[in-house]
Parts: structure tokens; sequence; C-alpha cells
């Protein structure tokens, strides 16, 4: 029977048996019952190098404060200090190894984070200082270091996944940077007959290109992952002060909030800098929903949950290809139908309402979704940070 169905059943129960008189065991588990439960999450109690990591699992495993008062707790943190005390470990000291190298990790995450956006504005100064084949050979350079400074700033710090160094929504997350910087002009263009010239970089060109939009986001790898970190301390402190998994969970929701709000702030400041310098239209409706539906794809990958975010980022990219595709198709006979809900969209809000339309549906969504996954105890208390 699972750990679930077991602890489904009352301390005092008895198991069926086929005619036998119940063995001396039973009896035993009837007057400690913490044992039993012990017993069957002996991994669990031997490794945990404090009372929080045993009350996350057994949260993960389906136990509420509800059935710990059937083990005579008054919550889950209680019976996880019970059982922490109680379980076997070899060594003296259960604290965790105090790393001499942690101090010199931290401030490789951060170097990290800032380099994506230090190439992004590099790649865009090279992209207005060349011409020609010098301006083609600087682009693809730049966008090779930058996408590697990416996976890189990802592979480290707050935003890292142990144990999935590559998740499975990095080409779809691209995917949707690209569009942010050549699918409002390729749709713009499209709509009036174009496009009929490769980009050229220049934001007043026949195929413009949102140059500050991918800068800003760039940049805002840095707030991203210091947004991340912030939900991570707070919440591991909220967890050590709770008494409950309601009461954690009550105080760690305006946490998550706060730092989700945070980082919008951040990208909308980044977006209006960048906007100024470049000299271009501070697009904030795609840009912020595409940042605020990244932001949280990352963030509940970084803590396992892993399908929301890669459906909600197929989904996303597939509407967004979709709706330019629409365009193009309109063009053979008898097929034009098919591009009046995008024109109409465009018409009314201009290009930039599609993907904002899109992400902006996206970002809810995951939203929703975050609020109910990053508020449990055990999305903060398992995850063994390496940074």
């Amino acid at each position: 029977m699972s750990d679930l169905g077991e602890l489904d059943r009352a301390p005092g129960d008895k198991e069926p048996t086929a005619g036998r008189t119940p063995a001396p065991p039973a009896h035993r588990t009837a007057a400690d019952p913490v044992k039993a439960l012990m017993h069957r999450h002996r991994d669990l109690c031997e490794r945990a190098v404090d009372p929080l990591e045993i009350a996350a699992g057994l949260e993960a495993h389906g136990v509420t404060d509800r059935t710990a008062a059937r083990f005579r707790h008054r919550d889950v943190f209680s019976l996880a200090e019970e059982m922490y005390a109680r379980a076997p470990r070899n060594g003296d000291s259960p604290q965790r190894p105090r790393n001499p190298a942690a101090a010199r990790r931290s401030a490789d995450w951060i170097l990290l984070t800032l380099l994506p956006g230090a190439l992004c504005a590099a790649t865009l100064t090279a992209l207005r200082l060349t011409q020609g084949q010098t301006r083609l050979i600087a682009v693809a350079v730049g966008t090779l270091t930058f996408v590697l400074a990416l996976r890189a700033a990802l592979r480290r710090g707050p935003l890292s996944v142990p144990g999935h160094p590559s998740p499975a929504t990095a080409p779809w997350a691209c995917s949707l940077l690209a569009y942010a910087a050549l699918g409002d002009g390729a749709l713009g263009a499209a709509i009036t007959g174009g496009p009929d010239t490769l980009p050229t970089g220049a934001p007043d060109g026949p195929w413009p290109t949102a140059t500050a939009s991918v800068l800003a986001l760039a940049l805002s790898c840095a707030p991203a992952a210091w947004s991340a970190h912030l939900l991570a301390a707070g919440a591991r402190r909220r967890l050590t002060a709770s008494r409950g998994l309601e009461d954690f969970a009550a105080s760690v929701r305006p946490l998550l909030f706060g730092t989700f709000a945070l980082y919008l702030a951040a990208l909308t400041a980044l977006l209006t800098l960048c906007a100024t310098v470049l000299g271009q239209p501070a697009t904030h409706p795609q840009t912020l929903t595409l940042g605020a539906l990244l932001f949280l794809a990352r963030l509940l990958t970084t803590h396992g949950f892993t399908h929301a975010p890669a459906l909600l980022l197929t989904a996303t990219t597939t509407a967004t290809a979709t709706a330019l595709a629409t365009v193009f198709v309109a063009r053979l006979p008898g097929c034009a139908f098919l591009a009046t809900p995008v024109e109409a969209l465009a018409a009314t809000w201009g290009p930039g309402s599609i993907p904002a339309l899109t992400c902006g549906l996206g970002a809810t969504a995951l939203l929703l979704h975050t609020t109910r996954r990053l508020t449990k105890a055990s999305a903060h208390a398992q995850r063994e940070r390496r940074w």
C-alpha cells in the first residue's frame, strides 16, 4: 500500500488478517504510531538536515495538519520535529557543512546574470556601427555569444535547475525572444504586402526591429535572479517561523506576489531606459507580458514544476507563430478570411497586440499555477541549493 494510503488509516486501526491472531508488532504500532511513520519514511528522516525537510517531505506525500493530529501532534511541523529528534544519525552534528567557496559561487552567479545584458548591448552597438557583410558576421557572433551567456546564467544561481541543466522550455523561450525582436515588424510589414527585404536592425526600416525590448529582457536576467533569490530566502525564513502548512501558505503568498511585482518594476525601468537610449518606442504591453511569462516559467521550473511551463510556453509560441503565418497564408486564393482576426487586432491596437494577448494569457495562467504550487512547504525546503 502506498504511503498516502497508509496515512489515511488511523494509527490504531488493525491490518486485515486471514484468520491469524494479531502479532505483537501491531500493538507496538498502535502504542507508538510515530515510530511506524518513521519506518515508512526512514530515508527521509535519516538524510534530513533539519525538521523542515521532513515536514516538506511529509507534505509531498499527502500528510496534512489534520493527519498529523491523528499522530497526536497539532500540525505537520510538530510531527516533523519529533521524527527528526528520534531519527538515528551517523555523527554528532546534523548541521549542513559550511562550504568556504560559497561566497565565491555567489559572486559567480551574480556576474553571470549580468553577462547576457552586457553581450546584448555589445551586439546592438556593433549592429549600429557596421555595414554589409561585417554587420551580418557581428550579428551572428553576438547572437551566439548571447545565447551561450544566457545558458550559463541559467545554469548557476537562483535560476538554476539542479539535476536538469537543459529544460525542454529553452527552445520555446528562445523562439519568443526572437519574435520579440522581429515578430511585430514582420507582422506589420506582412499586413501591408511585405516584407520585401531582410531586417537591417533599424527601427524605421521596412522591417523594424524591436532592439529595445530584447535589450531590456536581456538586462532583466539579473533582477530575475535576485527576485528568485529573495523568494527562496524569504520562504525559508517563513518556513522556520510557521507552525502549520496553512500558516506557511498564508505568509509566503504576499512574498511571492511581492517578488513578482519587483521583477516587473525592474523590467519596466529597464525598458524605459533602453527605449530612451536607443530612440525607440517603449513597447510595454508585449515586453512586460513576455517577461512575466518567462520569469514565472523559470521560477516554476527551478522548483521542480516543469509540466505547466513547458505546456504554456509551447502554446504561446505556437499561437504567435500561427498568427504571423495566417497573414502569409491569406495571400493564397480563397484564403483571405484566415487573416481577418489578426488584421483586425493589428488595425485596432497595433501588431504588438498579438504577443501582448498571447503572452498575457499565458502569464496569467502561470501566475495562478505558481500561487498554488509555490505556497507549499515542499516546494522550498526540499530543493538543495548549490550556489
